[in-house]
C-alpha cells in the first residue's frame, strides 16, 4: 500500500473513531441533533486543527478538506441511529477514544515530521493531535477532561507518538512504523482501563 494513502486512511479512521466518541458523549447529555454533530466534529478534528496551526499547515485540513467533515457527520449519524447498540459496548466513549488516540498520535507525529519539524516537536504535536479534540469535547460538555485526571491517557498518546517517530527515524517499513505504535498506544490505554492503572494522585492537604 502507498505510504501516503496508508496515513490518509489512518487519519480518517481516527476521525471516525473520535467522532463516535464525541457523538456518544453528546447523546448522553441529551443534546439535539446539531449539538451532537457539532461535538462529534470538534472531538474528531479539534486536535488536528490545533496541530496544523502549530506547524503552519494553513488552512487546517480539518476545515479545508471535506472528507473530515463528511466522516464526522457519517459517524455521528450512525451513532444516533445505532445508539442502543453502541451503548451496549463496555465503556463506549472510552473504547472509541482509545482507538482514536492511537490513530491520531501516530498521524500527528508523522505530519509534523513531514513539515520538517524535529522529533521533540513531532512527539508533542502527536500527543496534542490525539488529546486536543477530547479536551475540547469535555470543556463544551462541562466536565473535567480525562487528560487532567489520574488515568493513563495523554501518556499513552505520548508513548505512541514517540514510537512512531523512532520508527520513522530508523526507517522501519511503513506498516510497522504505523501499526505498531497505534496498537501500542491503544493497548496501553485499553489495559490501563481494564486493570485500573493510574498515575499518582495526591489528596488535598488538610488545613492546619
Amino acid at each position: 500500500m502507498n505510504e501516503q494513502l496508508l496515513f490518509n486512511l489512518v487519519d480518517l479512521a481516527g476521525t471516525f473513531a473520535f467522532a463516535i466518541s464525541g457523538a456518544t458523549a453528546a447523546r448522553r447529555c441529551n443534546l439535539d441533533l446539531f449539538g451532537i454533530l457539532a461535538i462529534a466534529f470538534i472531538t474528531a478534528c479539534g486536535g488536528g486543527i490545533a496541530r496544523d496551526l502549530c506547524i503552519g499547515a494553513i488552512p487546517p485540513a480539518g476545515l479545508s478538506d471535506w472528507r473530515y467533515l463528511f466522516t464526522a457527520i457519517v459517524a455521528a449519524l450512525l451513532t444516533v441511529v445505532a445508539y442502543p447498540w453502541v451503548e451496549r459496548l463496555t465503556y463506549p466513549v472510552r473504547l472509541f477514544d482509545a482507538m482514536g488516540l492511537g490513530l491520531f498520535a501516530v498521524y500527528g507525529a508523522h505530519k509534523a515530521l513531514l513539515f520538517g519539524h524535529n522529533a521533540e516537536v513531532a512527539i508533542l504535536l502527536g500527543m496534542i493531535t490525539a488529546v486536543g479534540g477530547g479536551m475540547a469535547r469535555d470543556v463544551l460538555l462541562a466536565r473535567v477532561s480525562v487528560v487532567l485526571q489520574k488515568e493513563i491517557y495523554a501518556l499513552a498518546a505520548f508513548a505512541g507518538a514517540a514510537l512512531a517517530v523512532i520508527g520513522e527515524y530508523y526507517h522501519w517499513p511503513a506498516m510497522w512504523a504505523t501499526w505498531l505504535p497505534i496498537l501500542f498506544c491503544f493497548g496501553l490505554r485499553f489495559l490501563s482501563l481494564h486493570y485500573h492503572w493510574n498515575l499518582p494522585r495526591f489528596g488535598r492537604e488538610r488545613d492546619a
